[in-house]
């Protein structure tokens, strides 16, 4: 498949989209504690996204909610939001937060942090490349939150560092990518250890078999909300670059491009981790402040680098497809296909990154021109 009818199954393949959601609330108007809607206020939240609006006061019932949105549409608040209102209500709540990839469970961590600001909740993160021993001093004492990825968790469980018998909360983001990536087994084994009387929130992109099983084995009479419109958002416009196989040439028409004003948070994909390093140093040599991220990188180099990109210290982050799985970051003005994605569904998820939260987002697709 060509790139040119891999944009055109993209957009013929988009969920035609359904009626628009009239939201129902303001943040204003859950019935939740006053210190979390000040903090809401805070981070500039007025109104919910459509996820937001319907999630949130369900879980605020205490009910269980399996919610099918992508990435990028607010579902981190949506479950924190009544969970941290519950800990508001009774500090001996703990809940249990499980997401595929580090780069996202640190996301969720840097959030929880932000709404639960000053109120004394704890919280651990649990994710692989990181310190062990100092998460096992850390799970010693009674926290409320404990995030991570599924093969940390399992880890700890097993080393006896990690209880769950009264952990009353918990969710699953993104659980249909766990799925994907071979987790579907420890997911199995730590729902197993939650106590049965629980509230348990999953989020999901579809709801292919194996997430439906989860659902119907360790979730009760849940009610479920979707707001999944399309694979792709329609405001990410969508072309290609023609460059020459001469891979300076090539460099150069990037460079050129990232010069350019509307260039402003630019997120570039290359297949392999040495060509990703290769790039950057390449783009340094142009005085293009860029970083990159996979997975020779350590832990608390990709968390900086993610840290700085947010912030916009630097303005151009380089990825393989499996670093940036599961990343939610605001404001992506490009995407940049520097090499060209193995299959349809990498070009889907690469192209997502920007485009986002009702924002207007630009992907390119470099293509080499033959001789």
């Amino acid at each position: 498949m060509d790139v040119d009818q891999l944009i055109n199954k993209v957009n013929d393949d988009a969920f035609i989209k359904p009626a628009e959601h009239v939201l129902q609330h303001q943040f204003d108007d859950f019935k939740i504690d006053l210190r979390l809607k000040r903090n809401i206020a805070e981070k500039g939240y007025i109104s919910p996204t459509p996820i937001q609006d319907q999630a949130i006061p369900l879980g605020l019932e205490g009910r269980d909610v399996i919610g099918i949105a992508n990435t990028g549409t607010g579902k981190t608040a949506a479950f924190l939001i009544p969970l941290i209102n519950k800990m508001l209500g009774d500090k001996g709540e703990q809940a249990l937060i499980v997401a595929p990839t580090r780069e996202l469970a640190f996301q969720i961590d840097d959030e929880l942090n932000q709404f639960a600001k000053g109120f004394g909740l704890t919280s651990v993160l649990c994710i692989g490349g990181t310190n062990l021993i100092k998460q096992q001093r850390a799970l010693r004492h009674r926290v409320n939150f404990v995030i991570g990825t599924p093969g940390r968790l399992v880890d700890l469980m097993n080393r006896k560092s990690l209880d769950l018998h009264s952990f009353k909360n918990v969710v699953l983001d993104e659980a249909d990518r766990m799925v994907d990536m071979g987790f579907i087994r420890d997911i199995r084994l730590l729902l197993g250890k939650l106590p049965i009387q629980r509230q348990s929130l999953f989020f999901t992109a579809t709801l292919e078999s194996k997430v439906e099983e989860l659902i119907r084995k360790f979730m009760n009479n849940p009610e479920k909300v979707s707001v999944k419109i399309r694979h792709t958002s329609a405001n990410i416009e969508q072309d290609i670059i023609h460059v020459p196989s001469n891979k300076t040439a090539k460099q150069k028409i990037l460079t050129d491009l990232l010069h350019k004003p509307e260039f402003e948070k630019v997120l570039i994909f290359c297949r392999t981790k040495h060509g990703a390093n290769k790039l950057v140093t390449g783009l340094h040599e142009s005085r293009i402040k860029a970083v990159a991220i996979h997975g020779n990188k350590s832990q608390n180099y990709r968390i900086k680098a993610l840290t700085d990109f947010k912030k916009d210290d630097i303005k151009v982050l380089v990825a393989t497809d499996v670093a940036a799985r599961g990343l939610d970051i605001n404001g992506v003005s490009h995407v940049i296909n520097y090499d060209i994605p193995a299959n349809y569904d990498d070009y889907v998820h690469r192209i997502g990154r920007t485009g986002r939260a009702d924002q207007h987002g630009k992907a390119l697709t470099f293509v080499t021109q033959e001789p």
